[in-house]
């Protein structure tokens, strides 16, 4: 390989570069669509799932007494789990 054709294959590599960056700070700044994870009223009903469940209730007693559904207790709990190690305080 030449010096030129070094040359070359730099500018080139670099050109590539400047694009794929371009596309990446496309993706970076997109809204994206769907459930959105962790806002304020997810972090919310979370708290209540969590002093509920510190207190000793079961998840059928958190259900009914809560706003929100069976599917939803569990992923509060697994998420709790997650976070605490999966013990209760």
């Amino acid at each position: 390989m030449t010096l030129e054709e070094a040359l070359k294959m730099i500018e080139k590599l670099e050109n590539e570069n400047k694009a794929l960056k371009k596309e990446l700070e496309y993706y970076r700044n997109r809204k994206v669509s769907g459930r959105k994870k962790h806002d304020d009223k997810w972090l919310q009903k979370y708290r209540d799932f969590e002093i509920l469940y510190e207190s000793g209730k079961t998840m059928v007693e958190i259900v009914e007494m809560s706003d929100f559904s069976r599917r939803t207790a569990y992923r509060f709990k697994e998420y709790y789990d997650r976070i605490h190690g999966g013990e209760r305080e």
